[in-house]
């Protein structure tokens, strides 16, 4: 493992705890919906060689606490502002940016939101069913899964979630690429505890978020809308193919499904190399 600088950063209403490796352009990566750190750390150490890499847990999960009560309706919002004062602290100036899932629409808002922080954002599939032709299809779906949590548990509605949402592949990195049973075990226990919050404060709002589309029309040189080569059947992968329409961008297939980034890290981070360039 790469030299890693581990800290934490005092924002309004929270303390975010945040993990810095490698030298270079500065490289913020977005935790997805399990909101904690940990498993992009292969990949981070794949991109380590090249980028300084930032990865952080958000507001709420894991290691970084909510020290006040959580406003659902300005999620997005706390989420893209707790990036941007990360970006601020630690990064000295325009930062390339990757988010996956849940993050790639913080990402996205971040961008929309402080696009002076921003040199270049991957989003790899947000689930935006606002954007969707059929999305009352889909709110309706995560107002079943919510309800499905209530009545029956995290684990009964994860299910389901992936179900549904054909997200049934694997989500470990590849063996050669796993933490120590020790650290492994710490990470699914805090993602495990993650579920709960995830459940009751963003599998509603994050899905709905109408995103700024009139801003990032205005920085489409900056933005790149990702999806996995493995999913495009899938509903993760439709808002970005929607987006893509509406911006005049494609849609850049990186490797392996909703989670490539998790499942295939070598990889991804080449791809994340070759895509970002000289950007």
């Amino acid at each position: 493992m790469r030299t890693l600088t581990t800290g934490t950063l005092a924002v309004p209403g929270a303390t975010l705890y945040h993990e810095v490796r490698g030298s270079g352009p500065p490289l913020l990566l977005v935790p997805t919906g399990n909101g904690d750190a940990g498993p992009y750390e292969p990949m981070a150490e794949a991109l380590a060689g090249r980028y300084t890499v930032i990865t952080y847990d958000r507001r709420g999960f894991s290691r970084s606490r909510a020290d006040e009560p959580v406003d659902d309706a300005r999620r997005v919002d706390t989420d893209a502002d707790d990036a941007h004062r990360l970006l601020t602290h630690l990064a000295g100036g325009p930062a390339h940016v990757m988010g996956g899932s849940s993050g790639a629409i913080t990402a996205l808002h971040l961008l929309a939101r402080h696009p002076a922080a921003v040199r270049t954002l991957v989003a790899h599939e947000p689930p935006l069913a606002s954007v969707l032709p059929d999305s009352e299809r889909w709110l309706r779906f995560y107002a079943d899964l919510y309800e499905i949590y209530r009545r029956d548990g995290a684990q009964t509605a994860m299910r389901f979630f992936r179900d549904r949402a054909g997200m049934a592949e694997p989500t470990r990195p590849p063996r050669e690429f796993q933490p120590s049973p020790e650290r492994l075990e710490a990470m699914l226990t805090r993602i495990r505890t993650n579920q709960v919050f995830w459940f009751e404060h963003e599998i509603l709002p994050y899905p709905a978020f109408t995103l700024d589309v009139a801003a990032l029309e205005t920085v489409t040189d900056r933005l790149v809308l990702a999806g996995g080569s493995t999913s495009r059947e899938h509903f993760p992968y439709r808002p970005n193919t929607v987006l893509a329409g509406r911006l005049g961008l494609p849609v850049v297939d990186f490797p392996g499904g909703h989670v490539g980034y998790v499942t295939h890290p070598i990889e991804f981070a080449d791809m994340l190399i070759h895509i970002l360039g000289d950007r």
